[in-house]
């Protein structure tokens, strides 16, 4: 582990020590998916320092592709356990780890950018047919379950 990294989750500690509505792992996980998100942003976006800066709605698109990479259906139970409940869950981190010199925001950024994306409902819906997934559940051709389509 680098001296940055021990440097992080030392502000994730000094943070939960005043505020333990958050899990440390959800810091590290929402760092990582704003990691991810900029990487995988077009490289023209990515040389502008002033274009590569992401919105609160890119930031919990990133982080729901993150989280079903990762978790698959039981993403929105890892969510829970780490005391995230919605997308302003995400935006307080974000606000959190700013206010610690962790991340940098631009003047016009606030929670509200984080209020109505339906982070639950993102983690479920299957993104190919818009329905919702069902855990346990195995989509297959019609009148023959459990066979792949």
């Amino acid at each position: 582990m680098s001296s940055s990294d021990l440097l992080f989750w030392d502000t994730v500690d000094r943070i939960r020590e005043t505020e333990p509505r958050y899990r440390r792992e959800a810091y590290g996980f929402v760092v990582a998916a704003l990691g991810l998100t900029v990487q995988a942003l077009p490289p023209e976006r990515l040389a502008d320092p002033a274009r590569r800066h992401l919105g609160g709605a890119e930031l919990l698109r990133g982080l729901v592709r993150l989280a079903r990479r990762e978790f698959g259906l039981m993403a929105p139970v890892v969510f829970r356990e780490w005391g995230i409940h919605g997308a302003e869950d995400a935006g307080r981190i974000v606000f959190q780890l700013v206010e610690c010199g962790e991340l940098s925001a631009r003047p016009e950024d606030t929670l509200d950018d984080f209020r109505g994306f339906d982070l639950f409902r993102a983690l479920t819906v299957d993104l190919e047919s818009g329905s919702h997934t069902v855990p346990g559940r195995r989509r297959g051709r019609p009148g023959r379950p459990g066979l792949p389509a």
